[in-house]
């Protein structure tokens, strides 16, 4: 797959089948997409083309949003290569893109810039100005530019009952087995490996302190789950902790690892977690006696569901 950072970048003299949304998460209603549009460019001997956008629209159009993101560009990107996609075109999102007309948006950049010929759109798909444009707009726009509107109708779309916007709110409440089971891969956690205060050591617990430099990454709620890592192409399992570590008397939010049977030096390699399962909560603990006595029952419940449920 080859990645454009902007519509004005792509060089391609190849006709495109094209789909266009921001596929956060690129989910399993993302995939069923994302599979038809590579199906369908396989049948019509044409390249297949994802046009999306960064930063997401609501971020500049509604600025009281706190909307986060379920994937980083990098994330994104490596997703939509593993669904086969010839072209990803990443447009960068502001105040100026989004006054395009629905028809200067199709002219000038689907056919003039992309050389589109065929369109898989959603059937309640809205685009350009005050968006303006929808289905209705796009089949007349393909009559006057030459390229075909595949509409996927709501009954498709309907069997795949998920959204962004449900993976989201599965995160925040720290149900990671929905959202996986929605994104139908797992949840992760990119950044380098930072120096902490080194407190896991001193209780036989070390931990891997995890930057995500994106801030507007959607960390999951606060809790231990069990993940699991390569590093140095070998898998490692471990416990995630997301939380302000209240028993030693934390004053922000960290993203701490303990893999297990692991004593590699890692500190700013990065490394990318996939959280498989929530154990429980972050609770303040009377003594650091009890956390470690909750640390190691929390390390032999993972260890058995690893082992008995697969993971």
């Amino acid at each position: 797959m080859k990645t454009f950072e902007k519509v004005a970048d792509f060089n391609k003299n190849k006709a495109t089948i094209i789909t266009i949304g921001t596929f956060d998460g690129v989910h399993l209603g993302h995939q069923k997409i994302l599979k038809q549009l590579t199906n369908e460019a396989k049948k019509s001997n044409l390249k297949s083309l994802v046009l999306t956008f960064f930063p997401h629209p609501r971020m500049v159009l509604q600025k009281e949003s706190d909307i986060k993101l379920i994937n980083t560009i990098a994330e994104k990107q490596a997703l939509c290569s593993d669904m086969a996609i010839d072209y990803l075109v990443i447009q960068p999102f502001n105040k100026a893109f989004s006054r395009y007309t629905a028809l200067e948006f199709v002219r000038d950049i689907l056919v003039e810039q992309l050389h589109m010929k065929k369109l898989i759109i959603g059937y309640d798909h809205q685009f350009g100005k005050n968006r303006e444009g929808g289905i209705e707009e796009l089949q007349e726009f393909g009559l006057m530019f030459d390229f075909e509107v595949i509409e996927i109708d709501k009954q498709e779309l309907n069997t795949v009952a998920v959204s962004s916007t449900k993976v989201r709110n599965a995160l925040r409440e720290g149900n990671i087995t929905l959202a996986n089971s929605y994104l139908g891969h797992s949840y992760t956690i990119t950044g380098p490996v930072v120096s902490g205060k080194k407190l896991g050591r001193t209780i036989h617990f070390p931990t891997a302190n995890i930057h995500v430099p994106e801030l507007y990454k959607l960390i999951p709620k606060d809790g231990v789950y069990i993940v699991k890592s390569v590093i140095d192409s070998h898998m490692y399992y471990g416990m995630l902790n997301i939380g302000n570590r209240p028993t030693v008397g934390g004053t922000h939010r960290t993203i701490e690892v303990h893999f297990f049977d692991f004593d590699k030096d890692i500190y700013y390699k990065t490394i990318q977690l996939q959280i498989l399962k929530r154990l429980r909560d972050e609770h303040k603990f009377d003594s650091i006696e009890s956390l470690v006595k909750q640390l190691q029952k929390d390390k032999k419940e993972a260890l058995v569901i690893i082992k008995n449920e697969q993971l």
